[in-house]
């Protein structure tokens, strides 16, 4: 009986041990990289859906009155896209998109995360509508509905008007008035029916990636200032989406409008060291802080950013600070524009403090932090897409914590890529298996509010400057077939299960929720 007792208790000693190694609490790199499962439910009315962006997806790039999108140019310029191709025909969900709700009602999913091309609708960005484009939306709309799949509209998913970016895009001040005006048609035209309004999703891409490093349209290089100024108009054109559907929607309609912003979690090498640590928490508010300050917040930048950066840009001899300023009008306006926080998450990375050349103005100095990602982790179809289930779960407790745990988070994007494609992805199956269950244990065991998951995506698509040689779809697309064929993977069947169950199951089988 001894023996049994002593055993039982070096169980719950062993588990504990493996707790505080997951919350980095003791020991030395500070997590467990394949932890022990959790096997319990989610929370009662949890919102289990896919997630897709127009561009990537729709197709029909010029179709039925469609305007020039900055993807519809930035594809056709040489050297831009890795297999040369676009998205122009893409999944062709335009003409197929019941077929899409079909897979999603086969799966049980209880919502959809779709992107509104803002072309489609306007053609031109502000100024007349498109009345076909406006009947595609709600055809889809009722479609998911009729399927007991509940819309969740994401505005802005990369895809500025053309002729919006020559008048200067998001950095024309003027942005966040065309982008009110699209948002008010939005509103009207679905807010009937959609209660889940995403305005942006990852600014921080838009901003990087289209204004720093010119991978992405626009395809601008302005890593030193160029980012800031993106960035900046895109918090203040979310504001005015936000108050605008305050003022003149909320009442009638009774949706919700947030934001949809990213991040990698930024594991201290050294979980021990104060200086690590202290790079950790600069890391995660120069990614997911730039924009979450101010809306989840006070309307002001994190005060490091603001320090650092002004201190750089001083030092570097310039006029005034890269980083702009809000007035205290927009401040007011910015500080608590959202109902929900939207998170996309796929990976993390090691960071440690570094004292970096600041000569050439830079984003990637501005914090004073190196990183890499660990070679033991395992890989995926995409160079920067390391497999870390701890991470998820780390980045939900500290939005959660920095931003006082007053609002409802949904992860809006989580998936991974291969470069097959193969319908028998077991490595897809493992990645939804251990990031889903650090889900269960931010929620569980952290008290972290998280009320939805979006498992990315739905379909293989066209993946931005990687064309179509890297593919996250719970569903195989041929794209040979003007049918574009859509084929059921393991992974699908897997997510299906989970939600269908609503969590994990525990029945000493070791492929529990798989079939």
């Amino acid at each position: 009986t001894k023996l049994i007792l002593l055993d039982s208790l070096l169980q719950e000693i062993m588990k504990e041990l493996i707790l505080l190694l997951s919350l980095g609490l003791v020991g030395g790199q500070g997590y467990v990289y394949e932890e022990e499962m959790l096997y319990d439910t989610f929370p009662e009315g949890f919102l289990w859906g896919t997630a897709t962006a127009a561009y990537q997806i729709e197709g029909g790039w010029n179709e039925d009155g469609k305007g020039e999108s900055i993807w519809d140019v930035f594809t056709r310029i040489e050297g831009k896209i890795k297999d040369g191709s676009s998205g122009d025909v893409a999944c062709d969900s335009y003409h197929r998109y019941k077929e899409d709700v079909m897979l999603m009602k086969n799966m049980g999913l209880n919502s959809y995360r779709f992107s509104i091309a803002w072309t489609r609708i306007l053609p031109k960005g502000i100024g007349e509508t498109n009345p076909a484009g406006i009947q595609y939306y709600k055809n889809l709309i009722s479609e998911l509905k009729a399927a007991g799949i509940e819309p969740a509209a994401t505005l802005y998913h990369w895809d500025l008007p053309q002729a919006l970016e020559d008048q200067g895009g998001w950095l024309n001040s003027s942005v966040a008035d065309w982008f009110e005006e699209y948002a008010r048609v939005v509103f009207t035209e679905f807010g009937d029916e959609v209660k889940m309004f995403i305005t942006l999703n990852e600014p921080k891409e838009t901003s990087l990636q289209g204004h720093g490093t010119g991978t992405m349209a626009p395809g601008f290089y302005g890593i030193g200032d160029l980012v800031y100024q993106a960035a900046h108009n895109q918090i203040r054109s979310h504001a005015r989406a936000y108050r605008l559907y305050q003022r003149e929607f909320a009442a009638v309609q009774g949706g919700r409008v947030g934001v949809t912003l990213n991040t990698n979690w930024g594991e201290p090498m050294e979980s021990n060291n104060p200086e690590h640590q202290a790079a950790s928490e600069r890391f995660m508010q120069f990614n997911y802080g730039w924009f979450a300050n101010a809306i989840f917040k006070d309307g002001k930048y994190p005060e490091v950013m603001r320090t650092r950066i002004d201190e750089n840009s001083e030092k570097q001899g310039l006029p005034e600070s890269r980083l702009p300023y809000f007035t205290p009008e927009e401040s007011e306006m910015i500080a608590g524009s959202t109902d929900f926080i939207g998170l996309n998450f796929y990976t993390s990375n090691v960071v440690y403090p570094a004292e970096e050349d600041i000569t050439e103005p830079s984003y990637f100095t501005d914090d004073g932090v190196q990183d890499y990602q660990d070679e033991a982790w395992y890989g995926s179809g995409s160079v920067w897409l390391k497999i870390t289930p701890f991470g998820i779960r780390r980045a939900l407790n500290w939005i959660n914590t920095e931003y006082g745990g007053k609002y409802d988070i949904y992860i809006t994007e989580n998936g991974l890529s291969d470069k097959q494609g193969n319908t028998d992805d077991l490595n897809r199956l493992y990645y939804y298996k251990h990031y889903i269950n650090q889900v269960l244990k931010a929620i569980k065991l952290d008290g972290v509010p998280v009320a939805g998951y979006y498992a990315w995506s739905l379909l293989d698509n066209f993946e931005w400057a990687m064309g179509y040689t890297e593919k996250f779809g719970l569903h195989s697309v041929d794209m040979s077939d003007p049918e574009r064929k859509r084929t059921v993977k393991e992974s699908a069947k897997y997510y299906a299960k989970i939600s269908e169950m609503n969590g994990f199951v525990d029945s000493g089988n070791p492929c529990d929720n798989l079939y």
